[in-house]
């Protein structure tokens, strides 16, 4: 390797791979993306390393971006976008990091079911405030035993005079003792199967609610995730018995588009590091990016770029029709994996570099491995799509 060192991180220069010009695809920066792209330039990347020292969640700077009622209409207060127009946000956060703009995902979908499905004291309450920001939201379904399989759920939710209290375990919960509200997914009775499924509204500041010490990761030290135990909390009934868990689903569709989405905007930003390196570093005469070995390892992650971001654009057009689930399947079970796959060949670009903390692609390739499980991981979306192949053949 010599002793040269990698071009500075080039977070102020335009990027290479940009998502409005792509192969089959141009069109003008949204003012939604204008505003994410600010947001990474100026607010996450100068300050991503204090918060990770600090492990402190920066909730401050994420309710100053307006970022954070994407799909909340523009008369309560949010951006009013569509989920083809939000594509291009979540690429744009994923370039600045995918923990981080994992997080904001999860916000926006409890501030779109809130200011969506909520009435009187719940909308008045956190329906504004969450679309703001001044209030942080989170989705929390998965428990300790269950995993995957959200049908195999123990929380449960119990009915008294008009009131409803929730005891239970929740685990994975992202913003866990940072955000303000929870939308949890429990059982209302003690019969088998999700026929019973409801979802609440939860106040992080209810008694009844506490959280474990954040788990141990292998990035993003500043995003809390842990446990949250449920005992008689006070809770909002959301969406009634019978239809919360094809609410949970729905909502875990639109997070697995953004898993995507923001998958993309991790492995275009690993591509453009390692290819403005590659043509930097000469060895033996030239710029590294002429020796055909590293040129076809770079052509292939760009191939990989593209690819994700059509397949994730194709599943934000399909949210809600029929071939919706298995769209965004598609684009979760290939976005994330590519994501793996190329953070690792463009560490390889940068040789010994590839894996220093002084440089972004270590922590892109750790969140990336992150983003492969979070909302369904790639085997669940394979048996989707298989069962889809089963179901065409059948016809």
């Amino acid at each position: 390797m010599g002793t040269r060192r990698p071009s500075t991180y080039p977070g102020h220069l335009p990027p290479l791979i940009d998502a409005r010009v792509s192969f089959g695809y141009r069109a003008p920066m949204t003012a939604a993306s204008a505003l994410a792209r600010a947001f990474v330039d100026n607010h996450v990347r100068p300050n991503l390393a204090s918060w990770d020292a600090a492990a402190t969640y920066p909730r401050e700077v994420v309710a100053a971006s307006g970022l954070t009622g994407l799909f909340v209409a523009p008369d309560k207060g949010g951006l009013g976008l569509s989920y083809g127009e939000a594509v291009d946000v979540f690429e744009e956060l994923g370039r600045g990091d995918g923990s981080l703009a994992f997080s904001m995902s999860m916000h926006n979908a409890v501030a779109a079911a809130v200011n969506g499905a909520a009435t009187g004291v719940l909308l008045e309450r956190w329906g504004g405030a969450l679309a703001s920001g001044q209030a942080l939201g989170c989705f929390s379904i998965t428990e300790p035993q269950s995993g995957t399989d959200a049908t195999a759920l123990r929380t449960r939710a119990t009915e008294r005079d008009g009131s409803w209290t929730i005891t239970g375990r929740k685990a994975w919960v992202s913003l866990g003792g940072v955000a303000d509200v929870y939308a949890v997914v429990a059982k209302t009775s003690d019969e088998p199967g999700h026929s019973d499924v409801a979802m609440f509204i939860v106040e992080g500041a209810d008694p009844g609610v506490t959280f474990s010490a954040p788990y141990r990761k292998a990035a993003s030290d500043f995003l809390p995730i842990t446990d949250m135990e449920l005992t008689e909390a006070n809770a909002f009934l959301l969406v009634p018995p019978g239809s919360g868990m094809s609410a949970a689903l729905a909502a875990i569709d639109v997070a697995r588009f953004d898993i995507a989405a923001i998958s993309v905007g991790l492995l275009a930003e690993a591509l453009d590091v390692a290819t403005r390196y590659a043509c930097q570093r000469v060895t033996f005469g030239k710029p590294i990016i002429e020796h055909q070995g590293l040129a076809w390892m770079l052509a292939d992650v760009a191939t990989d770029v593209e690819a994700g971001r059509h397949l994730t654009r194709a599943a934000a057009e399909a949210i809600g029709m029929p071939e919706g689930r298995v769209a965004i399947a598609h684009a979760k079970r290939f976005a994330p994996d590519a994501a793996v796959r190329g953070t690792a060949a463009c560490s390889e670009v940068l040789g010994a570099y590839g894996w220093l903390h002084d440089h972004p692609i270590a922590r892109m390739a750790a969140v990336a491995t992150m983003l492969t499980v979070v909302d369904g991981t790639a085997e669940v979306q394979r048996i989707v799509i298989a069962r889809d192949l089963q179901r065409r053949a059948s016809k």
